[in-house]
């Protein structure tokens, strides 16, 4: 029998090894914990290597899209540079664009606007760069709504037809000589777009029209190729105040050009606008209104107006001038570039122009629905020369996870649409222009950012709000010039393919090409 003494050592020892078997589970517990919450973030991205102070840039070649789609092969989908004190991201593959404009759609919203874009849009005030908000958000509203609506865009339409005829029947005085695509191209959109915008305002004035459409052409040249130029005062913020290359001047000087050109007919449309709403005698489907004039009512109404000053009018005007005329223009300058070097495909477009059509008639907006594979050959053309490679950079508003990696709050992010859509891994044979791969799909390729292999106009809340009249000018205008005319390249020279990088990327060469009549009848043209 045990002694009380052994009994009592063998409690305590029974005690002991308790306690210090519960003194080891809580350690192991906290240090497992310790190590969850002290587990390192996710790393940056990995990318090139740099000089101190100036990062990168030293090393950046001017064609931005094509040298950062070749870093893509080293780097693989997504890389960062540093660029002076901006850290900038390239995503390069559709799954990690897809987290940020779907995913983390919320956080990506805002914009990363270079300084001349804040001067020449009165402090960012348009829907290009102002960032997400409910201002933001008031004056989408007003711009899709109320602006691009069905409703306005068919009653727009003889301002659309009257300009594409004039551009044929201009066409048809210049046979046999060569005619500057780009610049005709970019006249008629003009045209078409400032009459949309003020055109009953300034009302019969046709003479008065074409002169502001000069003056805006000019200037909106000129306007977009300084917001494509680097700015050093933009990758070292503390050097802005001191201008050194002149940039933020400029664009003043620009910005208060394009004010003399619309103050005038802002008063006047004021002046309408107040009339109108002094008058009883109109009944509402008899007016006929213009962009100007929506704006103006608007802005008189507490409701869908909050957001509308003169500034905020003057910044939308620009959108949709810019937006709507740069790269519009540009397309149809590179699809028929792509067209000339492909004679086939012109071929099979023209075919279906006249069974769509018919070579004793004018194309008119009903047909454009119909002509699926001129459709194609514009997406197709949008995939390998996407007129904004990189679209326009996000800037994310807090740090965040993408693609495995920490995208830090504040990081100036590009969309790499070039690299993406130029994938092999993506498109069968991506050089290749084909405009059968968006012909017969299971599932629709187009341009509302679903698929995000193909995104020329963007995807999420920030796509692109004036996608409806850039698609239907474009192919209204191809069509047109490809159904009544045929044609072919000067003389002795070659077709030149190369490109130049910009907000908008551009033809290196501009196209300039010699008409044929094509169609039946002389009177066609008029």
């Amino acid at each position: 029998m045990a002694s009380p003494v052994l009994k009592l050592l063998s409690t305590e020892m029974e005690t002991l090894a308790l306690f210090t078997f519960s003194v080891l589970l809580l350690s192991a517990v906290l240090w497992v914990y310790a190590k969850f919450k002290t587990k390192k973030a996710p790393p940056l991205p990995p990318g090139p290597l740099g000089f101190p102070v100036v990062g990168y840039l030293p090393f950046l070649r001017p064609n931005l899209h094509h040298h950062f789609t070749d870093l893509a092969q080293k780097y693989g989908p997504i890389f960062k540079l540093q660029l002076g004190r901006r850290l900038v991201v390239v995503v390069n593959s559709p799954s990690i664009a897809k987290e940020v404009v779907r995913d983390h759609d919320a956080v990506f919203a805002n914009r990363d606007p270079p300084i001349a874009g804040i001067i020449g849009t009165y402090g960012g005030r348009d829907i290009l760069w102002s960032p997400n908000g409910t201002y933001w958000r008031d004056i989408r509203k007003v711009f899709v709504r109320e602006m691009l609506s069905s409703a306005n865009l068919r009653a727009c339409y003889e301002h659309r037809r009257e300009e594409v005829r004039k551009a044929i029947k201009s066409v048809k005085s210049k046979i046999g000589e060569p005619v500057n695509i780009g610049e005709l191209a970019s006249s008629t959109v003009i045209n078409v777009v400032t009459r949309m915008i003020w055109g009953s305002t300034l009302g019969s004035d046709e003479a008065k029209n074409e002169e502001i459409g000069g003056e805006f052409r000019e200037l909106m040249g000129e306007f977009v190729g300084m917001l494509g130029e680097p700015n050093i005062s933009d990758f070292f913020p503390w050097l802005a105040r001191f201008d050194l290359q002149g940039i933020k001047a400029k664009m003043e000087v620009m910005r208060n050009a394009v004010d003399n050109i619309l103050e005038p007919i802002i008063k006047e449309g004021v002046r309408i606008v107040s009339e109108k709403s002094r008058s009883v005698s109109k009944a509402k489907g008899d007016e006929k209104k213009d962009f100007l004039q929506i704006l103006l009512e608007l802005k008189e109404r507490d409701d869908a107006g909050r957001s509308l000053d003169v500034q905020a009018i003057k910044a939308l005007l620009l959108d949709i001038v810019i937006g709507g005329t740069d790269t519009t223009a540009t397309m149809v300058e590179w699809v028929m570039t792509i067209l000339l070097d492909t004679p086939e495909i012109m071929k099979k477009v023209q075919k279906e122009l006249e069974e769509i059509v018919g070579i004793n008639n004018i194309v008119e907006e009903v047909h454009l629905p119909k002509l699926s594979y001129l459709d194609a050959v514009v997406k197709e053309t949008f995939r390998l020369f996407p007129a904004l490679p990189f679209l326009v950079p996000r800037c994310p508003t807090q740090t965040t996870q993408v693609g495995r990696y920490t995208i830090p709050k504040g990081t100036r992010v590009f969309l790499n649409m070039y690299a993406i859509h130029r994938d092999p891994q993506l498109w069968d044979n991506p050089m290749e222009f084909r405009p059968e791969r968006f012909l017969n799909q299971t599932s629709s390729v187009d341009y509302t950012g679903n698929d995000h292999r193909f995104l020329p106009f963007g995807s999420g809340r920030r796509i692109c709000a004036g996608i409806s009249l850039a698609e239907k000018m474009l192919i209204y205008i191809l069509s047109s010039l490809l159904h009544s005319f045929d044609w072919h390249l000067p003389k002795g020279e070659n077709l030149d393919l190369s490109d130049k990088f910009g907000i908008v990327t551009k033809k290196n060469v501009s196209l300039i090409i010699v008409p044929a009549m094509r169609l039946s009848k002389s009177e066609l043209y008029q």
